[in-house]
């Protein structure tokens, strides 16, 4: 800029290009109205009003004018204020006193008027160095009209009329304030004070104005504009107060800086308002990180916790134990397990909506804390679900062989009890010496009773042998009463062990003596015979009609009911021959009656007595019908077992049908999605609704596989569904269709930000489907360079592998629907940048290239002010001054350009 200061110091000129001229402007005031000129106050009113406009731009130069009609007459500070308020250089000024060195001077300033497209009439350089002060004010106001409220625009009105429209509008909700002009609407005060309340509420108790005390309304307002808004004070309220109608152009001067003075203010409030929004979002997306971590941290903990206990397989020694860890085990399927399924669905719904919103606002995409990523939670669910399996697995297993455990140690004291019963007394027998005082006859008898039970003996090795192989397998098996069976079992071993030894050594004594014994009695002999095997069959009969079952199918236990029928209808040979037997034992007795034989006692060749005979042929008549109601019962067991197996069956085989067909239907609805996304939205929703509502079938087979299994049913050949899969597709169905929502609630956030018309989606579906040639909802990199080109990208390969950097961060070879969108509304819209909030920061520091914390508290909200400050790195730049802060660090920062 040219100094000005002190006409007659010579001063270093440079030359200045003038600005592009314009037309006319506001032909209504081309001519100077030297008639209003005349009237003194309306002069007076102008000479203060604009002594105090030109002032306020002098000082900008650091000097001032004091009589505008006499300090402009050299055209030196004429000349530096037109410098001052165009921002333009004019041509050097002459340096010369003389009058010719001044009208030139006075000239130049003129003619920079001029090309600006102002039209100076009536006004020549001689009368302004004359120091014509009609003139002089003339031109002033020609200045100001061409310089201060030219510029001025308001819904497609310009210059007074805009300047008087922007007024009307500021002060319109303001009681007593009607301003239709620029003099008698001013004279009370109240519409300065309107403006400036408008503006800045804090400054001004306008409901305390009062309208009949307008030199105090006036004077108030001039006060807090001079010392709030750097506005000088240009009127002197009783000037107005004491004029029937105030000068319009002083009117229009005054108002036009508080015009000014606001625009800037609306400058950096748009300037505050677009940071306040960056920072919005930025909080808002730290608080979801937040939120995500803790529910990932809160899920992981769970499952960590919940692994160790389903990988405890310490059996229990009993069945009411195993039965305590399967209620457990189901407590933990009902209860415990389904909210954990929610909190996973809904942090992977919420964590694609953070990643939607951080790529919508243009930021990084979100990277978990280590060890809390979805793929981590997958991994750990997906660990918690085999050790789940595994735990029911081993549940149903260790439940089984306890099982089998109560069936063998039944079996095994049952046998052992009826060995233990039949050895009872015969040590004693085998040791007594009684023939050696016994005729021949009772001789023949004993060696024949001996050889009875010799065969008696032999018969019951089998039962020996399965008492010791029952008692290996439940030591093998872990039975919780082994040491007790050991014993018992090596007491029966060794008593068999002395039955032996003695029987062979009473036979060696029979046979000694036998050679001295000549007769005995055939018929004794043949029901001896007949009755050991007979009797034989009668306990083996009795063991088999008392001996446990166990089955687990209804053709099982039909196999026992026909095999019991098969043994029934042997009953009357068996009756038969039991008559036979006991005809011998008549026989004989008639013999003897006949031939007044004296027999000694009962049989000597057999301790079976047909009394024996009959009292064990009678306990089998009982124990058959008891065998009959048992395997009925047993029937009636397995019927309602195989209704369960049935019932389960026929619901299964529609529910699971049911999910994979709605599993298809999601997989058709996300690739076609016809109409609005709202109403693919809604249609999901009704969807969804419907899913849920057939709840109700889930909680049926739920009942009814509880039922299976407290009936202990391990099979179920009616159906290829276990309840492990109608649950896993059940989990599956409601999060695939989760998933789908919240796919199409991303699409609506995307168009919505992004100003995506519905006609640019549906045409962005139709394309990507086209090329989606296996409806998978996704497309390898061939099919979506094939999408790019039809859309109209000619791609290069270095163009190509820059699309997929985006589309495709990962490297999965795979783009779904979702990056597609985002990729195209990135093409096609815009957002905000690093550089716009730079820009907005920039104004709110007054074009500093740092700002301070007062700065940021002034312009911004409290909560974001403080997160700025405390974000914020001190300033280094070369004009840093103490407490400055660098902006635009933290700006590339929120944006993931470089590290805060």
């Amino acid at each position: 800029m040219v100094d000005y200061h002190a006409a007659g110091q010579p001063a270093s000129y440079q030359y200045g290009g003038n600005g592009p001229g314009i037309g006319d402007y506001m032909a209504q005031e081309d001519d100077w109205d030297r008639d209003l000129l005349l009237d003194p106050a309306w002069e007076k009113q102008q000479r203060k009003t604009f002594t105090a406009w030109c002032n306020s731009h002098l000082r900008k130069a650091g000097t001032q004018i004091e009589n505008i009609d006499e300090d402009f007459r050299d055209g030196l500070k004429l000349m530096l204020l037109l410098e001052v308020i165009s921002g333009e250089r004019l041509p050097k000024p002459e340096r010369g006193k003389m009058r010719v060195h001044k009208i030139n001077n006075v000239n130049k300033a003129l003619d920079f008027i001029a090309s600006k497209g102002v039209k100076l009439v009536s006004i020549g350089a001689e009368e302004i160095v004359d120091g014509n002060a009609k003139m002089t004010l003339g031109m002033i106001w020609t200045i100001i009209l061409r310089f201060a409220i030219q510029d001025i625009s308001v819904e497609e009105t310009s210059a007074k009329e805009g300047l008087l429209l922007w007024c009307q509008r500021k002060t319109a909700p303001y009681k007593n304030v009607n301003v239709q002009n620029f003099h008698i609407s001013w004279k009370d005060g109240l519409a300065f004070n309107a403006l400036i309340h408008r503006h800045r509420p804090e400054l001004i108790e306008y409901d305390k104005l009062r309208k009949d005390d307008p030199v105090t309304n006036l004077n108030n307002a001039f006060e807090v504009a001079e010392k709030y808004l750097d506005i000088p004070k240009m009127l002197d309220a009783e000037d107005i107060v004491n004029t029937a109608r105030p000068d319009e152009k002083a009117i229009m001067t005054y108002v036009s800086s508080f015009y000014h003075a606001f625009s800037g203010a609306q400058k950096a409030e748009t300037a505050a308002n677009r940071i306040c929004k960056v920072l919005a979002v930025n909080q808002e997306n730290e608080h979801l990180m937040e939120d995500y971590e803790k529910l990932a941290s809160d899920l992981l903990e769970w499952i960590q916790r919940t692994i160790p206990w389903l990988e405890n397989r310490v059996p229990q020694k009993t069945m009411q134990g195993m039965q305590q860890k399967l209620e457990d085990f189901r407590d933990y399927r009902r209860v415990h397990k389904p909210p954990k399924v929610q909190e996973k669905c809904q942090l992977e719904i919420n964590f694609n909506t953070l990643q939607t919103k951080l790529r919508l606002n243009n930021r990084p995409a979100f990277m978990p804390s280590e060890g809390k990523m979805v793929s981590d939670i997958n991994n750990g669910w997906q660990h918690l679900e085999q050790a789940e399996k595994g735990y029911e697995e081993w549940l149903l297993n260790e439940m089984r062989r306890l099982e089998r455990l109560e069936h063998l140690g039944q079996k095994y004291r049952q046998k052992a009890s009826i060995h233990e019963c039949w050895t009872e007394g015969k040590e004693a027998m085998l040791k007594q010496k009684d023939y050696e005082t016994a005729t021949l006859s009772d001789i023949k008898a004993l060696i024949r009773k001996h050889e009875a039970f010799e065969s008696d003996l032999a018969a019951h090795q089998d039962r020996v042998e399965q008492i010791a192989a029952i008692a290996q397998e439940l030591n093998e098996l872990d039975y919780y009463d082994s040491p007790s069976v050991n014993a018992r079992c090596q007491k029966i071993c060794d008593q068999w062990d002395t039955l032996g030894s003695l029987t062979h050594t009473r036979r060696e004594a029979l046979e000694k003596t036998e050679k001295q014994l000549e007769t005995i009695d055939q018929l004794h002999l043949e029901y001896a015979k007949r009755a050991a095997p007979f009797n034989n069959w009668m306990e083996s009969a009795m063991e088999d009609l008392q001996d446990m079952f166990i089955v687990h199918t209804i053709e099982e236990i039909e196999g026992l009911i026909a095999a019991h029928d098969q043994f029934k209808s042997t009953l009357p040979d068996a009756d038969k021959e039991r008559e036979a037997i006991l005809g011998i034992q008549s026989e004989a007795q008639k013999i003897a009656d006949y031939n007044n034989i004296k027999l000694s006692g009962n049989n000597p060749y057999t301790s079976v007595t047909p009394q024996i005979i009959n009292s064990k042929w009678e306990r089998v008549q009982q124990l058959v019908p008891k065998r009959d109601n048992a395997l009925q019962d047993e029937q009636s067991k397995q019927q309602s077992n195989e209704h369960l197996r049935r019932q389960f069956a026929s619901q299964a085989n529609i529910v699971g049908p049911w999910i994979q067909t709605k599993m298809e239907e999601i997989g058709r609805i996300s690739i076609e999605m016809n109409g609005t996304l709202e109403d693919q939205l809604n249609h999901l929703k009704q969807y969804e609704q419907s899913i849920v509502d057939y709840k109700p079938n889930i909680d049926v087979l739920e009942q009814q596989h509880q039922l299976i299994q407290e009936a202990l049913i391990f099979d179920n050949k009616h159906t290829n569904y276990t309840m492990e899969h109608i649950r896993v597709g059940w989990e599956q169905l409601l999060t695939t269709i989760a998933r789908t929502s919240n796919e199409v609630e991303n699409q609506i956030l995307t168009r919505d930000a992004k100003g995506i018309s519905q006609e640019q989606m549906q045409e962005f579906r139709a394309s990507f489907n086209h090329f989606d040639k296996k409806r998978t909802g996704s497309m390898d990199t061939d099919d979506y360079r094939a999408l790019l080109i039809s859309t109209g990208y000619s791609l290069g390969d270095a163009e190509f592998n820059r699309i997929m950097s985006v589309v495709d961060p990962n490297n999965s070879g795979v783009v779904t629907f979702q990056a597609f969108i985002d990729f195209m509304s990135r093409e096609t819209t815009d957002t905000d940048t690093a550089d716009q909030v730079i820009a907005s920061f920039k104004v709110l520091a007054g074009d500093k290239n740092y700002i301070t914390a007062e700065e940021l508290r002034r312009e911004l909200p409290p909560d974001q002010a403080e997160y700025c400050i405390a974000r914020m790195a001190p300033y280094q730049g070369p004009d840093a001054i103490p407490g400055a802060l660098d902006y635009k660090s933290f700006s590339t920062a929120l944006y993931g350009e470089s590290d805060l």
